[in-house]
């Protein structure tokens, strides 16, 4: 029987797969050849009556046990790791037990056959308790009624027989009918004393379960009403001395329709599909408000819980509500749901759907799915609103460029312009009237043209860096020798990189470098750039205060931007007192690189 560890409770718990049966096909053959062969001879008597007709009544309670036997090997093949199916087979075989010994001329068969003609009772009533866990036997109250069903087989019966005088009784040592009617009694009593019990525990049982639990128990519920009117037949013959046909029809009939409710319950896994093949179907449109109730209808379990694991560890629903996670020993029962390793989500469930573990297997493969999608649609739509925060902040940003240039242009090289042109026209009118005079007006507007040209350069260089004409490290270079703190380049790319990605570094490096004088209080600070693979990775490493927030300030956001902007990623690792590096990692394609 395969296994598998779960989660509950915050402790390892074991499911159940449903297994494969280690038997050959030998061996179901044989048991089928078996049971065939038992119910023809139990059936011998009936359909080749040797002298009076034989009542039809006798026909259908001989084919009980066919019926217990057929389930139940369909029942154990299929289920295996369920004992269920096994008890079935026995109650069916125990049926054949006392018609065909009975129809031996050897003495002692004909005591057996005396002796436990009510040998089924006992796995009958075994199977009706323990349906529910798998025909394991784990509560008092099921040791007590098996129990007394074996004491009725194993000590009143074979009393009985000592005292009775009934034909074929070869072991009656002192018949005596008053002695013989006194252990009949205690018998009958002893008989319906368990099947009433068994019916009560059954009854208790289904008041207190769930909906799911009381739709496993509904096989054990008619299983319990065919043992009950089974008494109800014990106490009639005994008041009457004789039996109700009326109730022995009703019971007959029972018994050989009951096995196929216990099938049914053991199989109802396979009748389920077809409600997850409508949950898969409709997988790719499902909300998730929706979820809950698409798996819960597909567990039929109306109760079930769907928990999403929270950053604290936890579990909550879709409200933000807490689930706390059931332990054992409780009515619930806990799977996992996994992406790429992590448990993400719990769906808490009825415990009786644990006999069902091929049914919770789908369902949580469900949820798994359906959690994807929605991380996937989730994802999606988080980049999208990134990018299109990005096109807000790029817009924004050329807009306040133009507004800086046209600043820094109005304010700086047009007014130096300005003061030229002026300068230029009074040397006009000077060098008419002094030539001596004019010469140092020339000097002046000379510098003056100077200083305009070096302001237009500056301004230039913050739109297109001209270093990068003659390569990124000779740029590089020229950022590191500007810089108030000490830098080192380390440059290893091999050939040249793509335009975009050059421009890309440069301008990491750039406000980088730019954030360290103004912030980091740095000694030293280290440029790397080199080939990884298909991408080109620049990491700018200082040993400042660190402590820096990425998100804080528009520059590192400006340069996330440029980098995701060609499918890269911008990492800022800045502990407090120990440094900062950002690291950009630019995807190159071969095709783009330039020698």
């Amino acid at each position: 029987m395969a296994s598998e560890t779960a989660f509950a409770g915050g402790q390892a718990r074991t499911t159940h797969r449903f297994a494969r049966s280690g038997h050959g096909p030998g061996f179901w053959l044989l048991l089928w050849g078996v049971a065939l062969a038992a119910e023809f001879g139990a059936l011998v008597p009936v359909l080749f009556p040797s002298g009076a007709p034989v009542a039809a009544i006798d026909v259908a309670f001989r084919l009980i046990g066919g019926s217990f036997a057929a389930c139940g090997l369909i029942a154990w093949r299929r289920r295996p790791d369920n004992h269920s199916g096994l008890l079935m087979t026995i109650t069916g075989f125990a049926f054949f037990v006392s018609p065909l010994v009975s129809q031996l001329a050897w003495p002692p068969a004909q005591v057996v056959g005396l002796w436990l003609p009510d040998l089924w009772v006992l796995f009958f009533v075994l199977l009706v308790l323990t349906f529910l866990t798998g025909g394991r036997v784990r509560t008092a109250a099921d040791r007590v009624l098996a129990g007394a069903v074996l004491l009725e087989l194993a000590v009143l019966a074979p009393l009985f027989l000592l005292f009775s005088g009934v034909p074929g009784n070869s072991i009656a040592i002192w018949p005596h009918e008053g002695l013989a009617e006194i252990v009949d009694v205690a018998q009958r009593g002893t008989l319906l004393a368990a099947v009433t019990g068994t019916a009560v525990v059954v009854a208790v049982r289904w008041r207190s379960a769930s909906t799911p639990g009381r739709r496993a128990l509904a096989p054990g519920v008619a299983g319990a009403a065919c043992l009950l009117l089974f008494g109800w037949l014990l106490v009639a013959q005994f008041l009457t001395g004789e039996k109700s046909m009326l109730l022995l029809w009703i019971g007959v009939c029972s018994l050989l329709t009951v096995p196929v409710a216990f099938l049914i319950g053991l199989l109802r896994s396979r009748l389920a599909r077809g409600g997850l093949a409508d949950l898969f179907r409709g997988m790719g449109t499902l909300r998730p408000d929706d979820l809950r109730g698409a798996l819960a209808k597909a567990l039929g379990d109306p109760d079930l819980e769907v928990g999403y694991a929270t950053a604290s560890g936890t579990y909550a629903d879709l409200d933000g509500n807490s689930i706390t996670l059931p332990g054992a020993g409780t009515s619930r029962s806990v799977a996992g749901v996994e992406r790429d390793g992590s448990r993400v989500a719990v769906l808490v469930y009825d415990r009786s759907l644990d006999d069902d573990p091929e049914l919770v297997e789908a369902v949580t493969a469900a949820a798994t799915i359906a959690l994807e999608n929605q991380h996937l649609h989730t994802e999606a739509r988080r980049r999208l609103a990134e990018v299109e925060h990005s096109r807000e902040r790029i817009i924004a940003a050329g807009d306040a460029e133009r507004r800086r240039i046209e600043r820094n242009l109005h304010d700086g090289a047009q007014q130096g312009l300005v003061t030229l042109a002026m300068q230029l026209s009074l040397i006009q009118r000077q060098i008419r009237r002094d030539p001596t005079d004019a010469e140092q007006l020339v000097t002046s507007a000379s510098d003056q043209l100077a200083r305009s040209l070096a302001e237009l350069r500056e301004l230039a260089r913050g739109i297109h860096p001209a270093a990068l004409d003659q390569g990124l490290d000779v740029a590089l270079e020229a950022l590191a020798t500007r810089s108030p703190v000490p830098t080192t380049v380390e440059y290893a790319t091999g050939p040249r990189l793509p335009q975009p990605v050059e421009f890309a570094a440069y301008f990491v490096a750039s406000e980088a470098l730019a954030n360290v004088a103004k912030h980091a209080r740095a000694g030293v600070v280290t440029v790397r750039v080199r080939r990884d693979g298909p991408t080109a990775v620049v990491e700018i490493a200082d040993d400042g205060i660190g402590g820096v927030d990425p998100t804080a300030g528009s520059g590192l956001r400006g340069l996330t931007d440029r980098v995701e902007a060609l499918r890269g990623h911008l990492t800022v690792v800045s502990p407090a007192g120990g440094g900062t590096v950002v690291r950009a990692e630019l995807p190159v394609r071969p095709a783009e690189a330039t020698p």
